[in-house]
């Protein structure tokens, strides 16, 4: 079943990657202006984020594995609509549509990490499921352009949103036999007061960061991030009350106050600063040393690659390594940048880094992406109680799209600010090296802070060397698990 649930990891980021590609040829059959071409992108990235957290709770209430298939009825649904699509607005629709339904679809499977999976299976079960983050960029970018150049019956750019109709019929018919339920014990109805606050408030934070830039930050875009941390206020408020007067909150406030989880939020929010990494390389290749788009596209692989074996090799380092995966996994990350600017730096302006060091430094970056993403998952996950594992997963999700955001909107706005209005490369090399830096900077406190964490959880001499679990123990020798729960999820 586990299985099946991977497929809702795999198909939001693919399809996210997916469309970059497509873009021109869709502009070019639909006469899609440049503000649509990037609502596009931006209604599913949006929806997707501010939907995460409910989402996930829809699991704890209703079944994860039910919600599961629901999601991914509609996300097929929504390809559908988007193969179609007769105009640009059609398409919008369609992907905003995908947005909320992979937001049902997707925290199922981290959420049943944590409900079905016992301690000693749970970092296997975590490395596949960041292998698949890294399976779905690889994939993306190539699949986009292999669908459209074989224009199968026609259909060019439509390919790649109605590749998802055979995949979803595939794992219906395979998974709902092996349906094997799990939900919070006690589950009651929905806080619907909770959820449209949420996303109100989520709403608020992202669509500014996604938007405002490319409008030139206008009025509405400053209010709006000013109004999300009042917004954040009353949902706060309104959930607290709520769990005061014994309901069921979207958000259970107990579970969100277990020892070190928001420091461990606070990694994951720095953890997405690369984000910003693929615009701006991309820029760089193609404006600065005039690569063409699929000679751009190939630079990559390296990082895909990487990407996808670090999970992998996650179960291996955690037994030289034990609690300190993460933090090595971030650091290499910041290393790897470092001596990429130091490639740059060495390299006259104008002309590519080397080939072989710049894919060595490639992978190495994402290697460690790979390798710290899986254990900075249970570090989230691990602190709550299984009866709220879709919540938390909702939540560790919906942190790592507004640490996208934040890392396009802020690091995108310091390279273009460095940038100015000067085009030449010169200017481009010295703007992408100093949003480098930047990004290296955020990886290497998210190290940090990790490190803090890893100490904690690190064994003492009469534990046999064993890595105790993330969220099993505190310093006071009061157990976590049970926060906000009477007792552990089961299987219903």
């Amino acid at each position: 079943m586990f299985v099946i649930l991977l497929v809702g990891a795999f198909l939001p980021p693919l399809d996210f990657f997916i469309v970059n590609v497509a873009l021109p040829s869709i502009r070019g059959e639909l006469g899609a202006a440049s503000s649509a071409e990037q609502l596009v992108i931006s209604s599913y990235a949006g929806l997707y984020a501010v939907t995460l957290i409910t989402g996930g709770r829809l699991g704890d209430l209703y079944g994860r594995g039910r919600v599961f298939f629901i999601g991914l009825i509609g996300f097929a649904a929504a390809s559908l609509l988007c193969g179609l699509a007769w105009s640009p607005w059609a398409l919008i629709a369609g992907r905003a549509l995908q947005g909320v339904t992979a937001a049902v679809m997707a925290p199922q499977a981290l959420a049943s990490v944590q409900a079905i999976f016992p301690e000693a299976e749970k970092p296997l079960a975590l490395s596949l499921y960041g292998a698949v983050f890294g399976l779905a960029a690889v994939v993306g970018q190539a699949l986009g352009g292999i669908l459209i150049s074989l224009d199968l019956m026609g259909l060019g750019w439509r390919a790649i949103f109605l590749v998802n109709l055979p995949v979803a019929i595939l794992v219906l018919l395979f998974g709902l036999p092996l349906l094997k339920e799990t939900r919070a014990p006690d589950a009651r109805k929905l806080d619907l007061g909770g959820t449209a606050l949420s996303m109100v408030t989520l709403g608020a934070l992202i669509v500014p960061l996604i938007e405002g830039r490319e409008a030139g930050w206008p009025l509405w875009s400053w209010l709006s991030l000013m109004a999300a941390p009042v917004l954040a206020w009353l949902f706060w408020r309104y959930e607290t009350r709520l769990a005061q007067a014994g309901g069921t909150p979207l958000l259970d406030p107990a579970a969100m106050r277990a020892p070190g989880l928001g420091r461990a939020l606070l990694i994951a929010l720095l953890f997405y600063a690369i984000a910003a990494f693929f615009l701006l390389f991309s820029v760089y290749l193609q404006e600065a040393l005039h690569a063409t788009a699929l000679d751009a596209g190939l630079v990559f692989l390296p990082f895909g690659a990487g990407f996808l074996l670090g999970p992998l090799s996650t179960p291996f380092c955690r037994r030289i390594l034990g609690a300190y995966v993460n933090p090595v996994g971030m650091g290499l990350e910041a290393v790897g940048f470092a001596g990429l600017v130091w490639a740059i730096v060495a390299t006259p302006t104008g002309v590519s880094p080397a080939p072989v060091p710049l894919a060595v430094l490639l992978f190495v970056i994402g290697f460690g992406q790979g390798l710290a993403l899986p254990t900075l998952m249970r570090m989230v996950t691990g602190r709550v109680a299984p009866a709220f594992s879709g919540m938390i997963a909702g939540v560790a999700s919906s942190t790592l799209q507004v640490g996208t955001a934040l890392s396009v909107a802020v690091i995108g706005g310091i390279f273009y600010t460095v940038l100015g209005a000067r085009t030449d490369p010169a200017a481009i090399t010295q703007a992408f090296i100093v949003a480098i830096l930047c990004i290296a900077a955020c990886l290497a406190v998210g190290a940090g802070l990790s490190l803090t964490l890893a100490r904690r959880l690190a064994p003492s001499p009469n534990e046999e060397g064993a890595e105790r679990p993330f969220g099993r123990h505190r310093l006071d020798g009061r157990r976590p698990d049970r926060i906000g729960a009477p007792r552990p999820c089961e299987p219903t």
